[in-house]
Formats: C-alpha cells, structure tokens, sequence
C-alpha cells in the first residue's frame, strides 16, 4: 500500500476541518444533524411525529413558547431543565446559529 505525502491529504484535511454549514442552505442541514445526535433520543426534532419523552417538546412547537432567538443564550451556557432525563448540552457559537436555523426551518 503506497504511502500518502502530506501534500496528498491536505485538500482532504482542509475540506473536512471547514465548518459543515459553509455554503448556501447547509447550515439547516448541519443544525438537523446536530439535533439528531443529540436531542433526537427524546424529542420529536421533524415536522411530525410524536417526541418519545413526555417532557420533551417536540421542535417545531418550541417556536410557540418562545422567541426560537431566546435560545442563543440556553445553548451557549447549556440548556438544564427541572426533570433528571435531559443531559446538559452546551453548543458551540457556529452549532447554535445551525441549531437555531433548523428550527427556525420547521416553521416554514
């Protein structure tokens, strides 16, 4: 098996250390995978379905309890609630904005 020069990988390291929402409309995209891996286990995160926690609102419903803006400010100092099931999640500044825009997505 022939070894790779560095020169050889670095277009694939460049393109994979690139933020997953670089370009137009991926950062919904990138938000809905974040929320797959991390809040799906619980709450319903499409435009249907059911969320499997009774406490867990599903996504396209948050937009009705508050202004889906205000959750900047939960996700970059870690989103706790009042009942045991929800681990603390904190989210990086380029992870909120794509968390954000997905949601925002639900509603329209």
């Amino acid at each position: 098996m022939k070894r790779r020069t560095a020169f050889e990988i670095l277009p694939f390291a460049v393109v994979f250390a690139l933020p997953a929402w670089a370009g137009d409309g991926s950062q919904i995209a990138y938000g809905k995978r974040l929320v797959e891996m991390n809040c799906a286990r619980c709450h319903a995160i499409g435009p249907t379905g059911a969320s499997t926690h009774a406490d867990a609102p599903p996504f396209r419903s948050l937009h009705l309890r508050y202004p889906i803006e205000d959750l900047q400010e939960a996700l970059a100092e870690g989103i706790s609630t009042g009942h045991p099931d929800m681990p603390e999640f904190v989210a990086a500044p380029d992870q909120i904005e794509a968390i954000i825009a997905y949601i925002a997505s639900l509603g329209r």
